[in-house]
């Protein structure tokens, strides 16, 4: 959260000491005018710019969530582009302006004495309002960007206070800061993180299909960087350089850097003779507004200014109410109507007999269904296209008589629902057709017979594996009864591994896994319990001293569970669904028990059984691969990156036949290894629901 807080908290403290110097200018120029009466007209200005920028904040926010995915990406985008060019103009602005900013409002300010409180209100919402406008889209745009939405907000609030207690010191004359150096250092870090919001702007217009070059990559650095490590984090929330990047981005990263920062630093070289002309302090742009208060004392009463000129015919609070009032107002209609009419309203039956009534041609966009339960059986229901039976939103397990919504994004094509009782058949609705609105995203379903071929390559690799088993097992046990233990820990090390690549059968294993690599946790007696058997009871015995005697019984009775297993597979049910749930589950067991060091019984080798845990995935995905290539053809090359990082780590924890136990991992390997294995699980989240076979009509 801290890596994306950074570039927030140096707007929200450059922005906010902006606007601090701007507010304490306004109101010491109207107590040197003796006009302390008209200070409530500065801050409803200010309060005005305030409520502007925060209901511009929440525009922004409503609209992007009311567009489609692939819309969301090109509104994204777009305005990063547009929120870089703001900063930028505004770096450049303040460091010409800087020095001049006290005369320029004064000016100002003089002359709107002169015209009325609306005037003043006016001057004080324009000097104030630009500022507030541009935090509020670049906010907008670094919080778009780190995907969240705490660390930006805790930036920019603890950058906002910061800028408010200095702008008091410099008003009290307690501090004094030479605010030229300071607009230049900021400038020059905000023009690096500004090339990395339009690096992640285009990378959005990329994927909004709005500019070429979407998979056109000037490297991918995802095999060999850690992307969960700190060093990782801090440069992609700061500077928005991640480890796979097009070409696209990187020359407009490149190239706005090259540029913007070239004629900067050439601009403040320009400038440094002018501002230190022969007989003035160096110390320039420290001047606040209450020292210019004090070097021009006298300059009120000799100007003559008409302070008492303001209207009394309308009541004090009209002004301050309605300035502030309206802009809030006016963001909340853009809200209200300027997004497409939600269709939350839209209530559709699900059952058997009534399947899809009260369902009409949808608008295009992000569309809310009110699925209700008419029937007596519990169903699940998809929003289909009838030709191909592509699947683009579901609600499972909808108990009679409950209702519940589903937001689907709907783009030009033909829809209809399809009921799925618990119990007869599928019944599918009337279908209607929509006009227009772009593409979205939908599931190819797959059915038993797609999944059969799959199931069946896994099924031979899992009989090939088990014959292997027997024979390793056995192994194993005769080395325990003729005493050879050194030599039994390495075949019990070999065996489990073994059966740990098995992993997506474990289901289908019945209780022989229990009884075949069953863990000592829940058990009364623990690793005593008579209970207690298989690799892991011949693992604590062999790693904690006891007696080949003592051994023998239970990795006799672990060869011959083994052997029954084999023997029995070949008639066992494997439900062809499991195959893409294990794609899953497999390394969700490694991330619970091998990389906590849970399952160590003394042998050090969980990244071992971890390492085989992998190879048991990397089999399963195998098989499934052409299914996943036509449905989601760039997940697997994430995918594979991600198992090719994970290997590599897994591997430098391997020291010839030896392993590194994960208590000893040092803690940053430790970090990387679960990243690794979380990033893993998260891109393998897709699977289940991608491969899931779904009952058609």
């Amino acid at each position: 959260m801290w890596d994306d807080a950074f570039p927030s908290f140096l707007i929200g403290s450059r922005e906010g000491l902006e606007a601090g110097l701007i507010v304490s200018i306004l109101v010491a120029t109207l107590v040197r005018a003796g006009a302390r009466s008209r200070l409530p007209q500065v801050w409803t200005g200010v309060l005005a710019a305030v409520a502007l920028a925060l209901s511009f904040g929440a525009v922004l926010t409503f609209t992007a969530a009311s567009l489609s995915a692939t819309a969301q990406e090109a509104f994204g985008g777009t305005l990063s582009v547009i929120a870089v060019a703001f900063v930028t103009a505004m770096v450049f602005w303040m460091r010409r302006s800087a020095h001049s900013l006290s005369g320029e409002i004064k000016d100002k300010v003089t002359g709107a004495l002169g015209m009325g409180a609306g005037v003043l209100v006016a001057t004080s919402f324009l000097a104030v309002g630009r500022e507030g406008l541009e935090t509020a889209l670049f906010l907008w745009t670094t919080a778009q960007a780190a995907g969240e939405s705490a660390g930006p907000l805790t930036g920019a609030a603890i950058g906002l206070v910061l800028s408010a207690a200095l702008c008091w010191g410099l008003y009290r004359r307690v501090l004094k800061i030479n605010l030229t150096k300071f607009f230049t250092a900021t400038g020059a870090v905000l023009i690096v993180i500004a090339a990395g919001v339009l690096g992640y702007g285009l990378r959005d217009l990329q994927e909004g299909g709005v500019l070429p070059g979407k998979t056109s990559y000037a490297f991918d650095l995802s095999g060999s960087v850690d992307a969960g490590a700190w060093y990782s984090t801090l440069v992609q929330g700061v500077l928005n350089l991640t480890p796979t990047m097009t070409v696209l981005q990187v020359l407009g990263y490149g190239g706005y850097l090259a540029v913007v920062m070239t004629l900067f630093v050439r601009g403040v070289r320009d400038a440094a003779p002018r501002r230190v002309p022969t007989g003035v302090p160096t110390r320039v742009g420290t001047e606040t507004a209450e020292s210019a208060e004090a070097n021009d004392a006298g300059e009120a009463g000799e100007a003559g200014l008409p302070a008492a000129q303001d209207s009394r015919r309308r009541p004090a609070w009209l002004v301050p109410v309605a300035v502030v009032t309206v802009p809030a107002l006016i963001a909340g209609a853009a809200v209200v109507f300027g997004r497409p009419k939600p269709a939350a309203a839209e209530t559709v039956a699900v059952s058997e007999k009534e399947c899809g009534k009260g369902f009409g041609a949808p608008e295009p966009g992000r569309q809310t269904f009110q699925m209700h339960n008419t029937g007596d059986k519990t169903s699940e229901v998809y929003l289909v296209d009838p030709a191909t039976n592509a699947v683009y939103g579901e609600v499972e397990g909808l108990a009679p008589g409950t209702t519940r919504a589903l937001v689907v994004t709907v783009a030009g094509g033909t829809y209809a629902w399809r009921c799925v009782p618990s119990s007869g058949p599928a019944v599918t609705s009337k279908a209607v057709r929509v006009s227009g609105g772009g593409t979205t995203q939908a599931v190819v379903p797959v059915s038993e017979q797609d999944l059969s071929g799959p199931l069946q390559q896994y099924r031979s690799y899992v009989d090939k594996g088990l014959a292997t088993l027997v024979g390793q097992t056995r192994t194993l046990a005769a080395d325990i009864k003729g005493g050879h233990l050194g030599k039994a820990r390495a075949d019990w090390l070999t065996a489990h591994l073994t059966y740990s690549s098995l992993g997506a059968a474990y289901g289908t294993f019945e209780d022989f896994d229990e009884k075949i690599n069953g863990r000592a946790d829940g058990l009364p007696g623990g690793v005593h319990d008579k209970d207690f058997a298989g690799f892991h009871r011949v693992e604590y015995g062999l790693w904690h001293g006891a007696s080949a005697t003592s051994l023998t019984a239970p990795a006799q009775q672990l060869a011959t569970e083994v052997t029954r297993l084999r023997d029995a597979f070949p008639h066992q049910d494997f439900d062809p669904s499991d195959l893409p749930l294990r794609a899953h589950e497999i390394l969700e067991n490694t991330l619970q028990f091998e990389l906590t060091g849970d399952t160590d019984e003394g042998s050090g080798t969980n990244l071992a059984t971890a390492d085989a845990n992998l190879a048991g995935t990397r089999e399963l995905l195998a098989v499934l691969r052409p299914l996943l290539t036509t449905r989601a053809p760039h997940l697997l090359p994430t995918v594979d990156a991600d198992i090719a990082r994970l290997q590599s780590l897994l591997d430098a924890a391997r020291h010839g036949g030896t392993w590194t136990p994960v208590a000893q991992l040092d803690a940053t390997v430790r970090a990387q290894v679960n990243g690794a294995t979380g990033q893993l699980l998260e891109d393998l989240s897709p699977v289940p629901d991608l491969l899931e076979i779904r009952k058609s009509a």
